[in-house]
């Protein structure tokens, strides 16, 4: 899959650490690329997210440093294990960047039932499943999935090939991609101005982050 542009921070120590980085001083401060797969039942009810996150390369540099134990050149799955655990603990206090609706109502979701972090080309891409709390009917409901991060700390953008995919759905779904509306280049000034150790942003400028969500609208008959 071919990958674009924009997790960062999710890993709550890398945080500070990312305030001295030269090249972590305007927001949003990491980018990661994104895919996701939305799971049906074999009743056709929702009940899992997957994501696919690859993060940028001068986050994906930072936060492996020291993590080659054997010292072979390269990261296995298993010596990224202690990352991916910080990850997706982190993840849960953001609610996973992943936002469900389906009709008017917001899903809850559970805590990620498998994931892993991979090293590719020096990029790290984390893989989880996002079950939700119980099994969602979505049908003659419009549905509504973002993957986005509010405050956009996190700049997160969809792969340009096969951004979502629907895995056991019912006869008859269709999905219509969300991309995130162009940012004001004088928004993106005054984002850029707001410090690395500074997660939240002002009000004023909520309102048009909020708009710089990726996501899908699904329709199942």
């Amino acid at each position: 899959m071919t990958f674009r542009k924009p997790i960062a921070s999710a890993v709550a120590a890398v945080v500070a650490a990312l305030a001295a980085m030269s090249d972590a001083q305007a927001h949003p401060h990491v980018f990661v690329d994104a895919k996701a797969d939305v799971v049906f039942d074999p009743e056709g009810r929702v009940v899992a997210i997957r994501n696919v996150w690859r993060f940028d390369d001068a986050y994906s540099a930072f936060a492996t440093q020291g993590l080659d134990s054997n010292n072979d050149g390269s990261l296995s799955v298993e010596e990224l294990k202690p990352l991916a655990d910080i990850n997706v603990e982190s993840l849960k206090d953001f609610g996973y960047f992943t936002f469900l609706a389906a009709g008017d109502r917001d899903i809850d979701f559970g805590k990620p039932t498998e994931y892993w972090l991979q090293s590719d080309g020096g990029l790290l891409t984390l893989y989880f499943t996002l079950p939700t709390v119980e099994p969602v009917e979505i049908r003659s409901l419009p549905a509504k999935l973002e993957v986005y991060d509010p405050t956009y700390y996190v700049a997160f953008a969809f792969v340009e090939e096969a951004p979502l995919a629907l895995d056991g759905p019912p006869s008859g779904c269709s999905f219509e991609v969300i991309k995130p509306k162009e940012l004001d280049p004088g928004i993106a000034a005054t984002l850029a101005e707001i410090p690395a150790d500074q997660r939240d942003i002002p009000d004023e400028l909520a309102a048009f982050t909020q708009d710089l969500s990726n996501g899908a609208t699904i329709r199942c008959p």
